[in-house]
């Protein structure tokens, strides 16, 4: 036998609770969330976004919320380690660990949902960017854009409009 001693290794459940601030920069919460994995040794096994929902109170002053679910396999004494900076984080709200022996390899897998997270990630970026082009008084170059000439008629009737109106 070796002296080092291995590390028990647990499967867990995380549910993250992320302020719509964070969840509207999805793609770097989805960064800091794995950031906080990475730092406690522990490896996803699934992610999904949970549900989007309003809070029964609430935290920090916000009155929505989004829940991520994730499974992860880390080492026993690492969690604490995972709950402190969760709880550290601006970014997340709150942070339930449990242990995930009710579920089987398979009903874990079931739930890996992260190319999902990845394109909702990617299409709230899409649409933040455009919603700060709308909203930005931005000069756009090239030329203005050419308004369509009156039609000759319209501009008729309305000098015989005029021409009537000082009889």
């Amino acid at each position: 036998m070796t002296t080092e001693t291995m590390a028990r290794t647990g499967t867990y459940e995380g549910m993250f609770l992320v302020s719509q601030a964070a969840a509207s920069q999805f793609g770097d919460t989805l960064t800091h969330i794995n950031e906080l994995f990475g730092r406690a040794n522990a490896t996803v096994v699934a992610m999904k976004k949970w549900d989007d929902r309003r809070l029964a109170y609430e935290i920090d002053k916000q009155k929505r919320g989004v829940y991520i679910l994730a499974y992860f396999t880390c080492p026993t004494d690492m969690v604490g380690r995972l709950e402190r900076d969760a709880q550290i984080s601006s970014k997340i709200l709150r942070l339930l660990v449990i242990k995930a022996d009710h579920l089987t390899d398979e009903e874990i897998a079931a739930h890996d949902e992260r190319r999902a997270l990845a394109d909702e990630a990617k299409l709230r970026a899409e649409r933040a960017e455009s919603e700060e082009d709308e909203s930005s008084g931005r000069v756009r170059l090239g030329a203005p854009e050419q308004q369509a000439p009156a039609e000759p008629e319209a501009a008729e009737d309305s000098a015989a409009d005029e021409s009537s109106d000082e009889n």
